[in-house]
This record gives C-alpha cells, structure tokens and sequence, in this order.
C-alpha cells in the first residue's frame, strides 16, 4: 500500500475505533435514541472488542465467549424479525452522495490492500496441494483438507489467502517457486475483490429494485465496508464467496431457476446453505419451486463432476464427495474456537448441531406466509446458526452479515411473495398458449 498511501498501515483496532465513531456519526438516530436501529448499530459495533480480542493469544477464549454471545443478541433479533410489521423509514444522517463517496473510498482502501500484499510461506500450502490433487497425488493433500480446512469445495479450499494486517516481505526461498504460485495468487485476489464488488453492488441493487429505496441499499453496502470483520478478512476468498452468492440470490428471488443456481454454487462452496433449502423451497411452494429446485441440482451436480478430475479412483472420489458435503464435519473435535476453549465443552455441540437442524426444518411451516422480508432475515439465522456449531471454529461471520445487514435496512416487505413477484413460469405459459389455440 505504500505505493499509494506512504506509510498507510490497515490496524485492526485502529480501524474498530474510526469505524466505530463513522457508524454511529452516519447512522445513529439521535433523534429516537431508543429505537431498534440504535439497539442493531450497537450491537454491530459490539462485535469488534471481540475481534480485537481473538488476535490477542493469551485472551482468544474471551474474544470467542464476547462473539458467542453477541451472536446469541443478534440470533434473537432475527427471529423476531418477522414479527416486526411497523418499520418506519430511518434514513442514514448522510445524503446519497455521500454515502457513495465513501462507499468507493472504502472499496478503494480494502481492494487495492488486497492487490499489495505478498503472501506469506503459509499460504503457498493450499497451491502446493492443488498441484498434488491436478496430478492425482492426493493423499496428503485430502488429509490436509479434511483436517484443517474444513468442509467445502475442494478447490476453492486450496487457494491460497491474502494476508492484509501488514506488509510481508517474501520470503528468498519462496522467489524459487514464485512461477508456480503466481496464477494461484492472482486467482485468489480476483476471486476475493469480485466478491466483494458483488456483494456491494447487489446491496445496493437489493434497495433500488426491492426495497424500492437506492439510498437504503447505498446505505447498507457503506457499513458492510466499515465493519471491523471486512476489513480483517478482505483477502479470505472462502469468507466473501459464499456470501456474495447469497446476495446475488436474494437480489434475483424473482428469477428462481437463477436463485436456485446461485444457491446451489454457494452450497457447493461450504455445503451450509444446503440448511437454507426448506426455507427457500417453502418461499417458492406455491411458484417457482420447479425452476429453483432445477437450478439447485444442476449446478450441484456440475461440480460434483468436476472432482473426477482431480480423484485418483473412486475411492477417492468419494472421499471428495464427503469433504465437498460436510461429511468429515460432524465430529466433537473443534480446531479452535469457542467449543475449543476447554475439552469437556465438546459434547454439547452436539445438542446444539440438533438444535440448529430442528431451527432449519421448521422454517417449512413457520413463518406460514413467507414474503422476500422473511426470505432475509431467517437466512440470516440460518447462516448466523452455522456458527455456534462450526467444527473448525472460525469466525465466518461474513456469511451473515451482509444479509443481517440487509434485514436492518428493510422496509415492510409483506407484498413481495412469489405468487405476485414472480411470472407463470413455463409450464404456466404453456398452458395459457394451449388454451388460446383451443379457443
């Protein structure tokens, strides 16, 4: 960054601290201090003291009990959300210009962060095992995947992450192999700034067509780029990925089979969207779930095909298969975390995984009439749910956030079903051509 800004240095605290003042100066209404809006901005803002204590090595546990818990306030909110008719319009204290102008700002800082830095020797690990999986030399590359990487698509789990803390300077034992790395680096830094472009412009496409309010969708895209947690894990392409295909999902809920596209690439990716099917096949029960369960399975099956060809047999294919579903996922063993904090928490994820999984299935039947304002807020539940039972004890709180984001924003979204939204479909073209051939 040096080469833009002299001496620029993106610091974790530093950067809760000014964020942290930012939001509460463009979006606190001290007008109505005790709104909900006030209540949802403070408990953004609480998620950065934890944050900052996760990368103190001596008081991680506190950093992961201070998320947990705030996880728990939001989890609340979002099941209560549905409940919430009367949803008054609280505008940011900024104008749309404005609020663009640090939108780009914003991207410019994170974005051109992620082109600067060098990677460090501990990211080359993930190429050098897709090397090993592209010549059907697997075997310590699966292991590696199953045991630190966690569930997912293979691929995308070998890619290497960008560092952005500070500036890291290479390594000599690694200018050998630079030819080597070089096209992984460049596709993981495309694939993190893509992702993050995706979901700033599908936020604010969300406001201008849904929401039927540009500024909102501005609005919620601005504080997505302040938060403390986008700007620590800016080159992390498994935490952005998965949530850009939720946006763009929820941006094209009027398009099932595109929906369901979207949805299926993103279950691909990390295999927890797959809880996310009950509600959204509930949202289209009535139109449109034909063209979205289409649109799921297709892309599903595509890339299950693709990992024939980095599988030595079928054995091996199958063991792809299971990491690329989560199977390798459902032990008591946490890396870290806060179900790592002491050995004897272990065994109540397990009431916890049920627990989450019953929350799942009953998104079937509740909410009976489910609108895109229900669509939001309970795949934000879904998503936020995934992390009190997460194995590896990570915080990807980016799968949620954008949609949490998203749910404080919104108007009253009761009239957005998919019986008015969305068309006849083909079958029903069909039948209307039919009938006036006959008439």
């Amino acid at each position: 960054m040096d080469y833009f800004l002299y001496q620029y240095n993106l610091n974790l605290t530093t950067w809760m601290y000014l964020s942290s003042l930012l939001t509460i100066a463009i979006y606190f209404k001290f007008s109505r201090l005790w709104s909900l809006r006030n209540l949802d901005l403070l408990g953004l803002i609480a998620f950065a003291p934890g944050l900052v204590l996760v990368n103190i090595s001596d008081r991680s546990w506190m950093g992961y009990v201070w998320l947990f818990v705030i996880g728990l306030f939001f989890l609340g909110r979002l099941l209560m959300d549905p409940m919430m008719v009367r949803r008054p319009l609280l505008e940011p204290n900024m104008t749309s210009g404005g609020l663009t102008f640090i939108t780009v700002s914003l991207l410019i800082f994170l974005l051109v962060n992620v082109l600067t830095k060098e990677p460090k020797d501990t990211d080359l690990e993930g190429p050098r095992q897709l090397r090993q999986l592209l010549a059907r030399n697997e075997s310590s590359a699966e292991d590696a995947s199953a045991t630190k990487l966690g569930p997912g698509y293979p691929l995308l789990h070998l890619l290497p992450s960008i560092p952005i803390k500070a500036m890291v300077t290479p390594d000599p034992k690694l200018s050998e192999e630079k030819g080597l790395y070089t096209a992984d680096l460049a596709t993981a830094r495309s694939m993190a700034i893509f992702s993050h472009l995706a979901i700033v412009i599908g936020m604010v496409v969300i406001g201008l067509r849904h929401f039927d309010n540009i500024r909102t969708g501005i609005a919620a895209a601005t504080l997505y780029l302040l938060l403390p947690y986008t700007a620590e894990m800016t080159g992390r392409v498994i935490h952005v990925l998965p949530a850009a295909l939720l946006v763009l999902a929820i941006m094209s809920y009027r398009r099932p089979l595109i929906a369901g596209m979207l949805l299926g690439l993103a279950s691909g990716v990390i295999y927890y969207p797959l809880f996310l099917l009950p509600l959204w096949c509930s949202f289209y029960w009535q139109r449109g779930l034909l063209r979205f369960v289409l649109g799921f399975v297709a892309v599903l099956a595509i890339l299950v095909s693709t990992l024939v060809f980095i599988s030595s047999d079928f054995e091996s294919f199958m063991t792809q298969v299971k990491l690329m579903f989560g199977w390798t996922n459902f032990s008591l063993e946490a890396g870290k975390g806060f179900w790592a904090i002491s050995p004897t928490m272990a065994p109540y994820r397990i009431p916890v995984m049920v627990a989450f999984v019953a929350l799942s299935l009953s998104f079937v039947l509740w909410p009976a009439q489910k609108n895109l304002g229900t669509l939001l807020s309970c795949s934000a539940v879904v998503m936020l749910g995934t992390q009190f039972w997460h194995a590896q004890g990570e915080m990807y709180m980016g799968w949620y956030l954008p949609l949490l984001l998203l749910t404080i924003f919104r108007p009253n979204l009761e009239d957005r079903i998919a019986v008015t939204t969305l068309g006849d479909g083909w079958f029903g073209k069909r039948r209307l051509q039919v009938r006036h051939q006959a008439a």
